[in-house]
């Protein structure tokens, strides 16, 4: 009886719709990977791995946001104190966004999101915390009523803006400067639907304001119309009237 030929490496692999050749391809076959019990456990930080946690994340956010009442995501930094007027301000945006009928998203943590989500509950409306794995992070504020914690910030990012109606921007740092300057790309490159970005506190964002208008857009970089994007106030009844304006409420 002879002996089994070693068989030919082939020339090309097909693995699913990744196509592999010559020094790319790869010993074994998928099936053979996943049914092997022993082997390196590597791989549940591979890439494609993480696009299955990824598809994990977008399932359980929509499965608990679905059926959400109309809403408006708050901004700001989790760094506000308990006992400052911008913390109280937060409160008393959460609660008139209840009463004007809304629910209330905010990152879920402490300083101005509690106080939005405190506000909130306090108004006995629908109180929404995205939460977010960091390694200072602190947890979900106890006012949340319904908390979701994530991994990837694009995620998060998607819920925020897929389930509101409008944002209420807070003082806060780089995490509420991104979340703004996010919502205003999506509004001004039409990639959603428009929807008011009222940012609260006029002392606060006015230097920010001023960049936008003298160096900005005075630089060609955007246009004056961009301008019209957000809104400023210091008056929590004036930010809503502006929400509910916009929204057609």
């Amino acid at each position: 009886m002879g002996v089994p030929e070693e068989p030919r490496k082939p020339e090309e692999q097909r693995l699913g719709p990744v196509l592999r050749r010559r020094e790319q391809i790869q010993p074994g076959t998928t099936d053979q990977r996943l049914l092997d019990t022993e082997g390196d456990s590597e791989w549940v930080h591979t890439d494609p791995w993480r696009v299955m946690r990824i598809q994990s994340e977008f399932v359980e956010g929509f499965g608990a946001l679905a059926e959400l009442p109309s809403a408006i995501s708050v901004f700001g930094s989790a760094r506000t104190k308990p006992d400052s007027p911008e913390y109280e301000a937060g409160v008393r945006i959460g609660r008139a966004l209840v009463e004007a009928g809304f629910a209330v998203i905010t990152g879920g943590g402490p300083g101005a999101m509690e106080a939005a989500n405190k506000g909130a509950r306090e108004a006995k409306g629908v109180s929404v915390g995205l939460g977010i794995e960091l390694p200072f992070e602190q947890g979900l504020n106890p006012h949340v009523d319904i908390g979701v914690n994530f991994r990837y910030f694009f995620v998060r990012k998607t819920m925020f803006v897929k389930y509101a109606q409008g944002f209420v921007v807070l003082p806060g740092g780089l995490g509420t400067l991104d979340e703004l300057f996010e919502a205003l790309t999506l509004v001004q490159t039409r990639k959603v639907t428009r929807f008011p970005i009222v940012l609260f506190g006029t002392e606060y964002w006015k230097g920010l304001v001023d960049w936008l208008r003298d160096s900005v857009v005075a630089g060609g970089k955007a246009s004056e119309h961009d301008l019209l994007l957000f809104h400023v106030t210091d008056d929590v009844d004036e930010a809503v009237s502006l929400v509910t304006k916009e929204v057609g409420r």
